[in-house]
């Protein structure tokens, strides 16, 4: 991060987000709001004395420590962020709240707190686009039959994951939600959210190694004893199975089921499983169940794929040109998807996806031009009435609505044009022809096939 921060090509948006994309490969022009961090980034030297003396304390439920550490109402996502500048929650400020404290305003030795600012636009030009926006975790909650947020000790494996992070709120130790208490006995559940026909269907590719992860680590801080509860062990890469063989002769215990429900019983968490292997239902109390969450579609992939003019498959993940031959690009010329945006993947896979898209940038950017489709749309302007079907049915975004002459016609951008042919067969005036399969072009082939049928006929006669 922080070489990415001090290059000189490289410039970093935090706390922005994307407004609008319009253009074409090589000429994209994107608009991108700056959300107001009532910080002013050019004055603030990254001291940190804003976020130590700010007294309101929040509860950080969907931040960097998966909401079981508390942040301040001023403060940075976590300790190395890259830029340094921290960002006040305006929902959590005492200030927007009821109009006092400014705390970190009086004590801020740079005198960078804004709490004017307001969000900005910036519109920047960029020749290609890689999109890298992460998943979400499923929500365990979901599965109510798990206890996840009825029960206390019922953890994610994020949360168990930022427990064992020296940074971490607890510093590294392994406790039960009162924060002081071991567990004895710790029971792992994999597939939660995935391979599931009642949620999502696909395998989500890291839960099984990080859960052995968690098991060796678990194992290793508390001395407990370890059930591992699986559906089957997907251990496909490099190492991978000999780390699953360790894991057995560190002793953890592996139940091949999938756990129906877990209940409290008699101080303990009683996870109810049919052992598939045994053949027999089996009741295991455990002080502790760390729920093996899948991965998920971003929230808000669909509404990012349409401002990108790129489509998403049945799961809700960015849809790729082709899964083999072409698996970082898009069907939209120059833009690019990598890492867990296009589908569930581990950090090596994402390593590698991200650079095979910079790549192709770079040899974008080396080749100087494009080759663009040739079976493209073509609007006979004279017939067109402006009514905006085409533009609607468009699924690249590739006609927009000019005037000429007086009137406002369709036009088709032909370096988006993928030749679909969506927009011929929605215009109502048969004001748009597909170069290479007009309507005469089309009959005549027809024709041609129904002759060559005819022939073979005669032959076989």
């Amino acid at each position: 991060m922080m070489d990415a921060g001090r290059h000189p090509n490289i410039t970093l948006l935090t706390y922005s987000e994307v407004e609008q994309v319009s253009g074409y490969v090589g000429n994209f022009d994107v608009r991108v709001r700056q959300k107001a961090k009532s910080v002013d980034a050019e004055k603030c030297t990254g001291c940190g004395t804003c976020e130590e003396k700010c007294p309101r304390r929040v509860v950080d439920e969907t931040g960097f420590d998966a909401g079981l550490g508390k942040r301040k109402a001023i403060y940075r996502p976590f300790p190395q962020a890259v830029p340094a500048v921290p960002v006040i929650d305006r929902d959590a400020c005492l200030f927007f709240l009821k109009g006092k404290c400014k705390v970190c305003e009086k004590v801020c030795p740079t005198g960078a707190i804004d709490y004017e600012q307001e969000d900005t636009f910036l519109d920047i030009e960029v020749g290609n686009i890689i999109l890298a926006t992460g998943y979400d975790p499923f929500d365990a909650r979901r599965i109510s039959q798990y206890g996840y947020g009825v029960y206390s000790d019922v953890f994610t494996s994020l949360e168990v994951e930022r427990m064992l992070a020296g940074s971490g709120p607890t510093s590294g130790h392994v406790v039960l939600r009162d924060g002081k208490t071991q567990p004895e006995s710790v029971a792992i559940v994999h597939c939660v959210g995935s391979r599931d026909e009642n949620y999502n269907q696909y395998c989500s590719k890291v839960c099984c190694m990080y859960s052995l992860k968690l098991a060796h680590l678990v194992h290793h801080h508390t001395d407990a004893r370890i059930y591992e509860f699986y559906i089957d062990m997907r251990t496909g890469g490099k190492g991978y199975e000999e780390f699953y063989k360790r894991l057995q002769r560190e002793g953890a215990i592996f139940i091949n089921g999938r756990p129906s429900e877990i209940l409290p019983e008699d101080g303990k968490l009683t996870v109810y499983v049919e052992d598939r292997a045994l053949g027999r239902q089996m009741r295991v109390p455990v002080d502790m169940v760390i729920l093996s969450v899948g991965l998920e579609p971003r929230h808000d992939a669909r509404e990012v794929a349409q401002l990108f003019s790129i489509s998403c498959d049945a799961d809700g993940w960015f849809k790729e040109k082709h899964p083999k031959l072409d698996p970082v690009a898009t069907l939209t010329d120059g833009v690019f998807i990598a890492g867990c945006a296009q589908g569930p993947r581990d950090v090596p896979d994402s390593v590698a996806q991200g650079s095979a898209a910079a790549a192709r940038v770079l040899s974008l950017i080396r080749q100087g031009e494009v080759q663009v489709e040739s079976a493209t749309a073509l609007v006979d302007e004279m017939m067109c009435v402006g009514c905006t079907q085409c533009i609607q049915t468009c699924p690249y975004s590739a006609i927009e609505l000019v005037e000429n002459r007086g009137r406002h016609v369709a036009h088709v951008m032909e370096a988006l044009c993928k030749g679909c042919g969506t927009c011929t067969g929605a215009c109502p005036s048969k004001a748009i022809t597909l170069r290479h399969f007009t309507d005469r072009q089309l009959i005549s082939q027809m024709l041609g096939a129904m002759n060559v049928m005819r022939e073979l006929e005669m032959v076989a006669a």
